[in-house]
């Protein structure tokens, strides 16, 4: 009778159609491969691996050094590739399986423990080589894509080209985005927030960390990802959005949702998502010039009054709604009236007048962003 090292060698074909077969059923990676893959590449490096365990069957169990540098460059080719390293090591036991499970049918009773043995020995001696030359690899292509990212995103934001470098991040930048810029308390680890993004955008997601812009592309529920990053970051996260139709229009939106929150800031809104059209007067109030002085200057009248700023700031925000206000100040309605009746004396516009009452919200605004203006 013939060895059982040539009998298991009879049977290499069987067992490569075997594993093929597997993997492409219970491994998600191989199950998407195109049939000509399966047979052809996916079905050399399962035959190569098998000439190592024919070896290691013939020749005591151990692999030599040799065997175990082709194992650990294969590795890496894949690990180049991008092959999963849990679609690699699946495959790796599937095979392991299969041979173990040819071996029960080909070897003698009395050859089947040393067979064993010989089986796990390579395992013991290939699969820590595996994974470790796939996880360097991985390693070097994750540190070179994040940097290839950051160079994409920052040609994006300086309306730089940006083609190769997208091809390159295999990442694509045509079409409708929103740019999103974020703050939080304090600064959170930058891969919780990057997988937090990624996962609720569901592809990955461009961000620079430090200047907390990233580029999402439209229809995301932004107020879903803002709730997610709150969750995950246990902080109060704010952020300002502006959408760019285009890779061209990148650059104006980063500089409008920058301001933005911004000025959100400086006015100490609540954390959350603002657009410009939320802070639509705020934005034009916002800017620079004598107006704006002499428009918060309308309420100086009322600086030795905290009481009736806080009464007409509270009236204003509530939409002039006399029961909630007063509700809200804890105070009665006669009281109320009495205030707002006080604050028009004192700052000379009526606030049953449409539109002095404007001016007054606006005059609000005003003292907001002349007070928050860093001195």
């Amino acid at each position: 009778m013939p060895d059982l090292h040539t009998r298991m060698a009879s049977r290499g074909s069987d067992i490569t159609a075997a594993v093929v077969a597997r993997c492409a059923a219970e491994v998600p990676f191989y199950g998407e491969l195109p049939r000509r893959t399966l047979e052809g590449v996916v079905a050399r490096s399962i035959t190569a691996v098998h000439g190592l365990l024919l070896r290691a069957l013939r020749d005591g169990g151990a692999m030599g050094p040799g065997d175990l540098t082709r194992l650990i460059e294969w590795s890496a080719r894949r690990a180049e590739e991008r092959v999963p390293l849990e679609a690699v090591t699946a495959a790796y036991l599937i095979g392991a399986e299969s041979w173990w499970q040819v071996l029960t049918e080909t070897a003698e009773p009395e050859e089947l423990a040393g067979a064993g043995a010989k089986l796990l020995a390579c395992l013991h001696a290939a699969m820590p080589a595996v994974v470790l030359a796939h996880l360097s690899v991985q390693e070097d292509l994750h540190s070179e894509d994040k940097r290839v990212r950051r160079a994409l995103l920052t040609a994006l934001l300086a309306g730089r080209p940006y083609e190769e470098l997208a091809a390159a991040a295999r990442v694509t930048v045509v079409g409708e985005h929103e740019v999103v810029v974020l703050a939080f308390e304090s600064n959170p680890p930058a891969r919780l927030v990057q997988s937090s993004l990624d996962a609720h955008a569901g592809i990955p997601v461009l961000m620079d960390h430090v200047a907390g812009i990233a580029l999402l592309p439209a229809g995301c529920d932004l107020h879903a990802l803002l709730a997610g990053l709150a969750e995950e970051t246990a902080q109060r996260v704010f952020a300002a959005a502006a959408p760019a139709g285009e890779p061209a229009a990148v650059p104006a939106a980063a500089a409008e949702a920058g301001r933005v929150l911004e000025l959100v800031r400086r006015l100490g809104r609540p954390p959350g998502l603002y657009r410009l059209d939320d802070v639509l007067l705020e934005y034009q109030l916002a800017r620079p010039g004598e107006a704006l002085t002499r428009l918060a200057g309308k309420l100086d009248a009322l600086g030795r009054h905290p009481y009736l700023l806080e009464t007409l700031r509270v009236f204003v925000d509530r939409g002039h709604n006399r029961r909630q206000s007063a509700a809200e100040l804890c105070i009665h309605r006669n009281t109320l009236d009495y205030r707002l009746h006080r604050v028009s004396t004192l700052t000379g516009l009526d606030l049953t007048v449409p539109a002095e009452a404007r001016v007054l919200q606006a005059a609000l605004v005003a003292r907001d962003l002349v007070e928050g203006e860093p001195s």
